[in-house]
C-alpha cells in the first residue's frame, strides 16, 4: 500500500485526512490543490469508504480526466473507476438519464449543444416572423440560459415583473414568449439543453423527496473544485445532496473567481461557513510554481478586494525577477510592444521561437499580435480554433447517432434528413415542419404516423419514407454493436 501522506505538506496532509463534516480547502495559485483532491480521494479509499460514495465535481472533464488517472496510480485502478467523478454537467445528466421518467423525459433524450439551441431557436424565429436584428438568437439564448442558471421556469418568467419590465427596457417584450416556445419544442424533441442539465436536477431533488433521500444515501461524501466558480443552481443540488450526511469538501480560492459573467456567484465560497457553521477551515498556502517576487506582486493585488478570506501565499524559491508593466495606447502598440520585447530577448539570450509564449483573452486580441510578428518575421503558431467535435464532418456523424438513439431529436434530424443529398429539398423539410407544429408533434412521429402535407406527391413522400427505413436499420444494429472498440482493434 502507497504512503500517501509522506510527500504532502501540513496543510496538504490535513486537507486529505479530514473525511468527516464539512471542510472547505482555500488553495492559493500553485498550492498543490489538485495533488491534494487526488490524494484525498484515493486515502478515503485505503481507510474502506466504498468509492461508489463518493461523488467528486469538476468542471472540465479534462480535470475529471487527470484526477481519475492520478487517483489510478494510487490504488486499485477498478476503485478508481467507481468513484462517480466528472463535470457538474456529466454527472447530473448521468443521474437525470436514470431518473428522466419522473421529469417527463426518456432516458434517451439529446443534449443540445450552443449550435444545436441557436438553430432551435433561429427556427423558432422564422415561424414567427420576429426580425433576428431585434432579436438575434445568441442573444435571445443568453437571456434564457440567465433565467435557467437563476432556476426560472418559463412560467416564473413571464410572471416576474423585473424581468419583463427589463426586456420591455431592451426593446425584447416578446423574450418570454420565446423562452417557452423554446422549452416546449426542447421537450417534444425529448431534448435538453446544457441549462436544463442543472435545472432538472434541481426540479427532479425539489419535486421528489424519496429520490432526494436515494442520492443523499448514495453519496455519502462529496468533493466540489473550483467551488468559487459554481453558480446558484449547482450550489443549490450541492446543498441538498450533502445535507444527510454533511460530508462535504469544498476545494477554490475566492481570489480566482472570474467567471461571473457565467452567472458564478462568489457568495457560494464565502458563505460556506454560513451554511456549515461547524466547517474546517484549511489554507494551503505555499505556491510551489512562482518566484517570490511574482507571489508578493498577487498578494498585494488580493489585499484590496473587499470581500475575502485572507490567506498569505509565500513562496520559497528565490525570488526572480522582477515584474515589467507596459502601458501602450492601442492594440497596435501593444502588439509591436510584445513583438519587439520577443525580438530582443531572442537576440540577446539567444533564445530559440519555441521558448515564447503570448496569451490572450479573447480571440479579437491576436490579430495585432500577428501583424507585429509579421512584420518582425518571428514565426508563431495558433492555438484554439475549432475542436474536433466542432468539425463539420464530426458534427454530421454525431448528427446520425443521435438520430438513431433518439429520433425525436429534431436538430440533429434537420441536420442529416438531406445530408448526404437524398432529394429532399429545404421547402419540402419547411413543410413538414408546420405539420409537425400544427399538431404539436415531431417530425419523426409524423412519418411514423405516415402524415405528410396532403399536396406532396409520391416521390416526396417516399424520399421521406427512405430516410426513416434507413434510420430504423441502424437502430436494429443498435443491440449488437458496441460504442467501444473490440480488443483486436485496440493499438
Amino acid at each position: 500500500m502507497i504512503d500517501l501522506l509522506k510527500d504532502l505538506n501540513e496543510p496538504q496532509r490535513e486537507a486529505v485526512t479530514t473525511i468527516e463534516g464539512p471542510v472547505m480547502v482555500i488553495a492559493g495559485a500553485g498550492s498543490g490543490k489538485t495533488r491534494a483532491l487526488t490524494y484525498r480521494v484515493a486515502y478515503m479509499i485505503q481507510e474502506g469508504v466504498d468509492p461508489f460514495s463518493i461523488m467528486a465535481l469538476t468542471f472540465t472533464n479534462k480535470a475529471a480526466r487527470e484526477m481519475k488517472e492520478r487517483i489510478m496510480q494510487l490504488v486499485n485502478a477498478s476503485d478508481a473507476r467507481n468513484v462517480w467523478m466528472g463535470t457538474f454537467h456529466s454527472i447530473f445528466a448521468r443521474i437525470l438519464r436514470i431518473e428522466a421518467e419522473k421529469i417527463g423525459f426518456t432516458s434517451n433524450f439529446s443534449i443540445y449543444d450552443t449550435d444545436d439551441s441557436k438553430a432551435l431557436i433561429t427556427q423558432i424565429l422564422k415561424d414567427l416572423s420576429l426580425d433576428t436584428k431585434v432579436y438575434p438568437a445568441k442573444q435571445v439564448l443568453a437571456r434564457i440560459s440567465s433565467a435557467k442558471s437563476s432556476l426560472f421556469s418559463p412560467e416564473d418568467y413571464a410572471n416576474n415583473p423585473e424581468v419583463q419590465e427589463a426586456d420591455r427596457k431592451a426593446n425584447k417584450p416578446l423574450i418570454g414568449q420565446l423562452f417557452k416556445l423554446y422549452n416546449e419544442r426542447l421537450h417534444r424533441a425529448n431534448a435538453m439543453d446544457f441549462d436544463d442539465i442543472l435545472y432538472f436536477t434541481n426540479v427532479l431533488l425539489r419535486d421528489n423527496p424519496d429520490v432526494l433521500y436515494k442520492y443523499q444515501n448514495h453519496f455519502k461524501f462529496i468533493l466540489v473544485d473550483e467551488y468559487q466558480d459554481t453558480n446558484y443552481a449547482q450550489y443549490l443540488i450541492v446543498k441538498r445532496i450533502a445535507a444527510l450526511f454533511e460530508n462535504i469538501c469544498v476545494v477554490g480560492d475566492d481570489a480566482q473567481s472570474i467567471y461571473a459573467f457565467r452567472g458564478a456567484n462568489i457568495q457560494n465560497i464565502l458563505n460556506f461557513k454560513n451554511d456549515y457553521p461547524d466547517y474546517k477551515l484549511i489554507r494551503l498556502e505555499q505556491n510551489y510554481r512562482s518566484t517570490q517576487n511574482i507571489v508578493n506582486a498577487s498578494n498585494a493585488v488580493i489585499a484590496h478586494n473587499k470581500d475575502q478570506i485572507k490567506k498569505k501565499v509565500w513562496s520559497d524559491k528565490e525570488k526572480g525577477e522582477l515584474i515589467g508593466l507596459i502601458h501602450a495606447n492601442s492594440d497596435t502598440e501593444e502588439g509591436t510592444m510584445v513583438a519587439n520585447s520577443i525580438f530582443q530577448y531572442k537576440m540577446t539570450r539567444h533564445l530559440p521561437n519555441k521558448s515564447f509564449a503570448i496569451l490572450y483573452r479573447t480571440n479579437a486580441q491576436s490579430r495585432s499580435m500577428e501583424e507585429a510578428l509579421r512584420k518582425q518575421n518571428i514565426p508563431y503558431k495558433i492555438y484554439g480554433g475549432l475542436s474536433f467535435y466542432d468539425r463539420k464532418e464530426i458534427k454530421d456523424l454525431l448528427a446520425y447517432f443521435r438520430v438513431v438513439i433518439n429520433p425525436e431529436d429534431e436538430q440533429a434530424l434537420l441536420r442529416i434528413i438531406n445530408y448526404p443529398a437524398r432529394g429532399i429539398g429545404k421547402t419540402s423539410i419547411e413543410r413538414m415542419m408546420v405539420v409537425a407544429n400544427e399538431r404539436r408533434t415531431s417530425i419523426w412521429k409524423c412519418m411514423e404516423n405516415n402524415v405528410f402535407p396532403q399536396d406532396f406527391n409520391m416521390g416526396t413522400v417516399n424520399k421521406f419514407r427512405d430516410f426513416m427505413v434507413m434510420i430504423k436499420s441502424f437502430q436494429s444494429l443498435q443491440p449488437n454493436i458496441s460504442p467501444a472498440p473490440s480488443d483486436s482493434s485496440r493499438c
